[in-house]
């Protein structure tokens, strides 16, 4: 059965929702699981509604502006938080593991493969995931350039414990997951954490390809998927 990992972006202190990863649009998250925009209490009442795990996004920390850490804090209190805070090297991914108890590597922020493989030298798989991040179907990188083929080899070298698949392009747009990428990624199955676009009408068609888990945003928050779908 395929798990919903639920999604929060957060940006200076409260949730929010977007498309297609332009951030500059982004606006404040209007959600059935609070009244507001605060994070804590989205992630507090989706804990009450059966939520395991959350993924949470710090926008600013990713772009540079800010931080959101003492929500983060918090919300990990009550709910284990699968972290993006756009660690760029070992230093910085040992600085954040006090704040969630799993962190992602990003291909977006990350500096290097180099850096991943010191990561993974250095730290127990369990507290790290490894984010692919996809933008018009290639890797998407601020600082290296690598073809999905090559980076699929590193993967294999790895072997990292969970793999998110985010297609940024999707994010947001509730269109559905790029299904061709689940076909490249096939010998991966059973290590993807789905993300970008993912809708109803999909997630049988997912649980079936043999994907464990899933990255759900506006469709959750919109409630057209809940927690506990079958």
């Amino acid at each position: 059965m395929l798990e919903i990992i639920p999604v929060l972006d957060l940006m200076n202190s409260i949730a929010v929702c977007g498309m297609s990863g332009n951030r500059e649009t982004y606006k404040p998250l209007s959600s059935i699981y609070a009244p507001n925009s605060d994070p804590f209490l989205i992630a507090n009442n989706l804990k009450i509604n059966g939520a395991k795990e959350i993924y949470i996004a710090d926008l600013d920390l990713i772009e540079k502006k800010g931080h959101n850490l003492d929500k983060i804090k918090m919300i990990n209190n009550i709910l284990p938080i699968i972290l993006d805070s756009g660690i760029r090297d070992i230093k910085s991914f040992e600085f954040f593991l006090d704040y969630a108890y799993k962190l992602i590597i990003a291909t977006e922020t990350i500096e290097s493969i180099e850096e991943i493989y010191k990561i993974f030298d250095k730290f127990p798989k369990q507290r790290i995931v490894l984010s692919i991040d996809i933008k018009d179907d290639k890797i998407y990188s601020n600082n290296f350039d690598i073809s999905l083929d090559n980076f699929k080899k590193e993967l294999i070298n790895l072997n990292p414990g969970e793999i998110i698949l985010l297609d940024i392009s999707k994010v947001g747009t509730n269109s559905g997951f790029n299904l061709d990428l689940i076909a490249e990624f096939s010998e991966f199955n059973d290590k993807l954490i789905l993300g970008g676009g993912i809708n109803r009408e999909e997630i049988a068609k997912l649980s079936n390809l043999g994907i464990k888990k899933a990255l759900i945003g506006s469709a959750l928050h919109s409630g057209e998927i809940s927690l506990g779908f079958r």
